[in-house]
């Protein structure tokens, strides 16, 4: 079946602390898991961050849940343990009554929040139900805007006089550590005479090898001869390593030529080229930083 969502989860694992033993977060992750019925691949599913399994992460938020209501107790470090109020929670508890985030609005710790003792802040009510966790909200919330600002770039390259995409991607590569310094690492070719290489760019600081360009400010996908002519101006240049750039797409066919022959082209395409400008800060400006943290158990361990 597909991972459980977070609310989902809370009933079960309540349930499963009801028999009063106090347990490892492995083991309630364990036992919830084989309840469920996930795949060995379900598991070890990860979240966007890569940082954490997604099963995991929605078994701590739901435990975080239930300990913040009240229904269930930290007895010690990364061990969970069934509370008083838990117990008279599942004694009310209907057939398939679900305990979730509106279930959980009845007690005052998890309907409403404060930004901390004192503070003047107003109080955050819960108004909407999500079946994504807080990390998950947070992390879906910054894929789709990146996807958006990489649409938002591609759109803007287009519009923009071919010898500025030509710049751009030098800029990019010198960006992305290629030879050192803006000026010292690459240069534009580009224009009537070029023999179809746009930029050449240092692979090293000490420019033991250097890099042949290509930018293909498009609409339409690149096709295998585009691709072909590339090679035959880098084999006119006797270089054997080149970038085509483009801000559309490439054909299979044109991908599959490139793996094919002795020399090193790489493609690149509208995609991503926006994702690597938006990595190594090109055309973009930061607008917020948010820093998420976690407990250090380490600072908290007794020696």
């Amino acid at each position: 079946m597909a991972i459980p969502d977070f609310q989902t989860v809370m009933r079960p694992l309540l349930e499963l602390a009801a028999d009063g033993k106090e347990r490892s977060i492995g083991e309630v992750r364990d036992a919830l898991a084989e309840q469920f019925g996930l795949t060995p691949e379900e598991r070890a599913e990860m979240l966007p961050s890569d940082k954490q399994a997604r099963f995991d992460n929605r078994v701590a938020w739901s435990a975080s849940y239930l300990v913040r209501a009240g229904l269930l107790t930290r007895p010690a470090r990364a061990r969970l343990g069934i509370a008083d109020e838990g117990r008279k929670v599942l004694a009310d508890l209907k057939p398939g009554q679900r305990i979730d985030l509106t279930y959980l609005k009845r007690y005052p710790t998890i309907g409403s929040f404060r930004s901390g003792p004192g503070s003047k802040a107003e109080r955050t009510e819960i108004t909407e139900v999500s079946d994504a966790t807080p990390e998950e909200l947070i992390l879906s919330g910054y894929l789709l805007m990146r996807s958006l600002l990489a649409e938002q770039l591609r759109e803007r390259i287009l519009a923009c006089p071919p010898a500025f995409f030509e710049r751009l991607v030098v800029d990019l590569l010198v960006a992305m550590g290629y030879g050192g310094t803006r000026r010292d690492a690459g240069q534009v070719v580009g224009g009537s005479g070029d023999g179809g290489i746009d930029g050449i760019i240092k692979e090293d600081k000490l420019g033991l090898d250097v890099v042949y360009l290509q930018a293909k400010r498009w609409r339409d996908s690149v096709s295998r001869p585009t691709v072909q002519a590339f090679a035959g101006s880098l084999a006119m240049h006797h270089a054997k390593k080149g970038v085509m750039i483009t801000t559309s797409t490439f054909t299979a066919d044109a991908r599959d030529y490139t793996s094919r022959i002795d020399m090193r082209i790489v493609l690149i395409d509208g995609q991503e080229l926006a994702e690597l400008m938006i990595d190594h800060g090109i055309g973009v400006t930061d607008i917020q930083t948010y820093t998420l943290k976690r407990i250090d158990s380490d600072y908290f361990d007794e020696e």
